[in-house]
Order: structure tokens, then sequence, then C-alpha cells
């Protein structure tokens, strides 16, 4: 990718699945990758923003941030429990804010990318509090976008089905197979799917992409 050798980069949530990939790639590209995350090179709940604003502190100027950090609860509308439904809007959406909030204060010509979902574009049954959280993150974006131009580019990535240890965890075998016979390209994405659209929408390849909402998501929503 044109322009990613050298960049500061700052990845939330890097240190597992979409966000371990996106290190890799960034790293693979040239740039200086700082990892945030509670088990990261720099330790922070993103949902905290004193936490945040230290952390920030700590990295100093930065030239993209990609705000992947997130959560998922799986449970029946009926059943999601107040302080779930909290957590998950605390850490998805209210962690993007704080991160994006700081990092844009640190940047020159920047960008700052989401991780958003197709959950946030389409109803799942068992995510209301999880669809919530990425439909607020593709508003945010679109907002950002428009505040920020022409300095920071901002961008919403919206992925479907990614083989992650979250999607694991949640999942039996049946229900992956289930789902893939539904995607037109019958799999699931793999980490480094998506972490190579970040890295191109980072890139000067992509200098006249902002406010975009990207599905990548196999056809799933075709």
């Amino acid at each position: 990718m044109n322009g990613l050798e050298g960049k500061r980069v700052v990845v939330t949530g890097g240190t597992s699945g979409i966000g371990e990939a996106t290190c890799r790639r960034f790293r693979d590209e040239g740039a200086d990758v700082i990892s945030i995350a509670l088990d990261g090179e720099i330790e922070c709940d993103v949902a905290d923003r004193d936490q945040v604003a230290a952390a920030f502190e700590r990295v100093g100027d930065l030239d993209v941030l990609v705000a992947n950090a997130g959560i998922s609860i799986r449970a029946p509308f009926l059943e999601i429990r107040e302080e779930d439904w909290r957590r998950v809007l605390d850490v998805n959406l209210t962690g993007v804010f704080h991160c994006a909030q700081e990092a844009a204060r640190r940047m020159d010509n920047g960008v700052i990318l989401m991780t958003a979902s197709t959950n946030g574009l389409t109803g799942h049954e068992r995510y209301a509090d999880y669809n919530a959280s990425k439909a607020g993150v593709i508003l945010l974006a679109r907002t950002m976008a428009r505040e920020l131009a022409p300095r920071i580019r901002v961008n919403a990535v919206c992925p479907g089905y990614v083989l992650t240890p979250m999607q694991r965890a949640e999942y039996t075998d049946e229900m992956l197979a289930a789902v893939n016979d539904g995607i037109p390209l019958k799999r699931h994405a793999e980490p480094e799917e998506i972490a190579a659209l970040f890295a191109f929408l980072a890139s000067d390849d992509a200098r006249y992409i902002t406010g975009a909402v990207l599905a990548i998501d196999g056809g799933e929503t075709a």
C-alpha cells in the first residue's frame, strides 16, 4: 500500500482476532504500530475515559487509529441484563468515541477507521445490544467524517462473519456450517482479509474515501 511506511498507527483491541491481524498487516507495510487493549502493549479499558486519555498521552502524535476493540454478549432480547447492555455499549460505542476523540486531537492529516459490523446494518437475533452499538458506530463515523474533513478521513468497516476467537466461542461447528450455507461465498472471512481493507483505507490509495461504510461480508447482505 502507498504511504503507510513509517506511519504511527494505533489499533485498539489489537491482541486478538481482527485487531491482531491488523497490527500484523500494518507492521508488514512498514508502519510503527501500537496495540491498546486490556492485555496490549498499552493496557487500557476503552470504556474508561481516564484510562483512554492516559493511553493516548503515552502514544503522543499519530497518523492512523483503527478503533477495533469490541465485545459481544449473545442473548435473546428479553433476557438481556441491563449491566450487559451497558457494558456492550460502553465498550463498542463509547469506547470508540473516547479513542477517536483523543486520536483526532493528536493528528494532522490523519485517518480514523472503525470496526462496525453488518449487525449495524440489518437486524440479527440475539444481538440487540451489539447491533445497537454497531449502528451507533456507523453514524458516529459518518458524522466525524463531515466534521473533521479535510484534515482527517473517517471510515467504518462492516465485517460480516469473521472466524475470530470471539466467534468460535459463541458458535458450535454446526452453527458455523449453517452460517456458511447462507453466505454466497460459502465461508467466514479470515481476520487477515479485514486487516487488508483497513490497510487500504489508511493508505494514500484511498485518499478520496471518507464517510464511507464498507461491508466486507462475502455477499451476505447483498
